[in-house]
């Protein structure tokens, strides 16, 4: 994974009122911490760092005026519910060769045999890797599977240098038989029996009385 360089400030203004300021200038607050390190507070680029971010463990080289440029992985972004735009970031140190554990996105490509449902149980993955080779996600190919197939975490096919750090029999897809129509009216109707939910039932039709004979 490329290294993304972001020019940082350091910031000397604290609590909500310096945040709200900072924000208005299009800058994030950001924290720099780890290997044993105070905690640096800098002040980055917006919407560098808004690009930077979109890549999922991003690997940034913070350069500080006066200061050594760090290595460093996103910790915790914290973002506005309503507009989406990044309101601070927590950055850790990391050092060249150093091994890390991070979360990958896991990948599915192929299509299981049909009639089938395939289950994403878990859309990410636990893995260490070297600070500098972190692999953008895994796929995994579900071609060809029945109902019934299963992969897990020990049948990823991991790049070199990149381990599991879950149980290896940790569950990642499931393939299961689709229902039919007629399970999913039964398990609904179940559904609001126990929830004392009573259908009407429909109104009969009224016969037509015969006219009487004159």
């Amino acid at each position: 994974m490329a290294e993304v360089k972001i020019q940082a400030e350091s910031r000397t203004e604290f609590g909500k009122g310096a945040a709200r300021r900072i924000r208005r200038d299009n800058k994030v607050p950001a924290v720099l911490y780890g290997h044993g390190t105070d905690p640096v507070h800098i002040t980055l680029p917006g919407h560098d760092t808004m690009l930077a971010l979109k890549t999922a463990n991003a690997l940034l080289l913070i350069e500080v005026e006066g200061s050594e440029s760090l290595l460093a992985l996103p910790k915790q972004v914290q973002r506005d519910p309503l507009k989406g735009h990044i309101e601070h970031v927590d950055l850790v140190i990391v050092k060249r060769g150093e091994k890390v554990q991070v979360e990958i996105a896991v990948h599915i490509e192929g299509e299981a045999v049909s009639d089938t449902l395939v289950v994403l149980e878990h859309p990410s993955i636990l893995v260490e890797a070297e600070a500098t080779h972190i692999p953008d996600g895994v796929t995994v190919s579900v071609e060809g599977l029945d109902a019934g197939a299963q992969i897990h975490a020990s049948d990823l096919k991991l790049p070199a240098g990149t381990t599991l750090a879950v149980e290896p029999d940790t569950l990642v897809v499931n393939v299961t038989a689709a229902q039919t129509a007629e399970q999913l009216d039964a398990e609904l109707s179940e559904a609001e029996a126990e929830a004392g939910i009573e259908k009407d039932e429909p109104e009969a039709a009224e016969e037509p009385v015969a006219a009487a004979a004159e």
